[in-house]
């Protein structure tokens, strides 16, 4: 019987376009302990996105606060930042980097709901308005995405769209603490919520982000070394106007004058489309990697070129981590990737420590890696047990091994390298044997 929709959530909306209207706005939201929070953004033409609009739900009301017009948003960033709110947002990545930019800090207690369904058996990564239709029944009017968001008057339709674009927040909230409680994985989803700010936020110097420009692979050491250099330049310049990295300058430009290393401007005159009035800092960018020591170079990176068996048996890890996955309503991407799986199996096949990626630490480390190391470890079997069931596989334990078996086994002929592999026969099938 199919389940009757959910009663939309109808509360007063208040568009916020003065300052008087955000000072109470800002009472209201001071008394809410728990609060939904989304933000409507523009970024394509800008170093860092230009903030068109913010929308708040509380258990009592909806507000769209207009950054045009209603004066400085400081005192509501300062609740955001309060440890004693949580703030719920959907896929909150850039929302949370917005408070980040806006304030210097990041809300210190997020509900993520896209990663709370994952934790509990829906589809990850769902999109908002599939999640508010399979957790609560209700369709959302969508088809403001693309909108302008600085253009004013906004239009009713765009008002509309974003008002439900936290409408829902709160009442997902609600269901999906309910099943983490019921599933015990209201820990797991904290861990995951504060690992998902720190990556919104961070500066992680260990990532070399001028490694991701297409064409880096065609370039030798001293190549690299220039492209990395005019990478950075051409970031700070970026800041410095407000514009985005590559409208000032393409990444098929930057690989071009990495590969020429020119010397003299006359050199990059050649070079269609440099910004102007660059050309001496573009050329002390190539001056500096041109100074580097040989070995000061950064070396290319190398592909993976796992072995046979390093492939296989990663590949035996999904089929297990799918089966894992499935019976205890978890979303199989939310726990490990393909390359965090190679990773333990090498880790394995080289006989190293585990591996430093999030498949090793925190509740997946505990819950889901000991399932994974018992079929690396032989411990465990994995066999079909219902090929008709929506879950047809079963973990099998085995029996500890006597220490005799080996030797009984190599005098029956039945070690691994003494069976008899059946014959391929004409026609490329194996012979079954008799």
């Amino acid at each position: 019987m199919a389940r009757r929709p959910g009663k939309r959530p109808a509360l007063p909306e208040q568009l916020v376009t003065h300052p008087a209207q955000l000072a109470a706005c800002l009472g209201h939201l001071a008394k809410a302990p728990l609060v939904g929070f989304d933000t409507e953004f523009v970024g394509e033409d800008a170093y860092r996105p230009e903030l068109c609009l913010v929308q708040v739900s509380t258990a009592e009301q909806l507000f769209v606060i207009d950054p045009f017009e209603c004066g400085s948003l400081d005192g509501f960033w300062d609740l955001l930042l309060d440890r004693k709110r949580t703030v719920v947002v959907h896929a909150g990545r850039e929302d949370v980097r917005m408070c980040y930019f806006q304030a210097g800090s990041a809300p210190p207690n997020v509900f993520d709901v896209q990663i709370a369904a994952g934790l509990v058996g829906l589809t990850y990564p769902i999109g908002y308005a599939g999640l508010v239709h399979d957790l609560l029944r209700q369709r959302m009017q969508k088809g403001e995405t693309l909108t302008d968001w600085r253009q004013r008057p906004l239009t009713p339709a765009q008002v509309r769209y974003a008002y439900d674009d936290v409408r829902y927040l709160l009442p997902a909230h609600r269901k999906l603490t309910e099943r983490l409680k019921r599933y015990r994985r209201l820990s797991w989803a904290e861990e995951e919520f504060a690992a998902a700010v720190k990556r919104a936020v961070a500066d992680d110097a260990t990532i070399e982000r001028w490694r991701k420009i297409k064409g880096i692979g065609s370039l030798d050491r001293r190549g690299l070394a220039v492209a990395r250099e005019l990478y950075g330049w051409r970031d700070k310049f970026a800041e410095r106007l407000n514009k985005p990295p590559r409208f000032l300058m393409r990444d098929d430009l930057l690989i071009e004058i990495a590969r020429r290393a020119p010397s003299r401007s006359e050199e990059l005159h050649t070079v269609r489309g440099l910004p102007r009035g660059q050309e001496e800092l573009i050329l002390e960018a190539v001056r500096r990697a041109n100074a580097l020591e040989p070995g000061a170079c950064p070396e290319p990176e190398t592909r993976d070129n796992d072995s046979a068996n390093v492939v296989l048996l990663g590949n035996l890890l999904n089929v297990v981590l799918a089966d894992f996955a499935g019976r205890h309503r978890l979303a199989a991407n939310l726990i490990s990737s393909g390359a965090d799986l190679k990773a333990v199996v090498r880790s394995r096949v080289e006989g190293t420590g585990l591996p430093d990626v999030p498949l090793c630490r925190g509740w997946r480390a505990k819950a889901v890696l000991p399932e994974l190391l018992d079929i690396l470890s032989g411990e465990t079997a994995i066999r079909v047990a219902n090929p008709k069931a929506l879950d047809p596989l079963e973990l099998v334990e085995l029996e500890p091994e006597e220490p005799g078996d080996a030797a009984l086994q190599h005098e029956a002929g039945l070690t691994a390298d003494a069976r008899e592999k059946p014959a391929p026969l004409a026609d490329g099938t194996l012979e079954e044997p008799e």
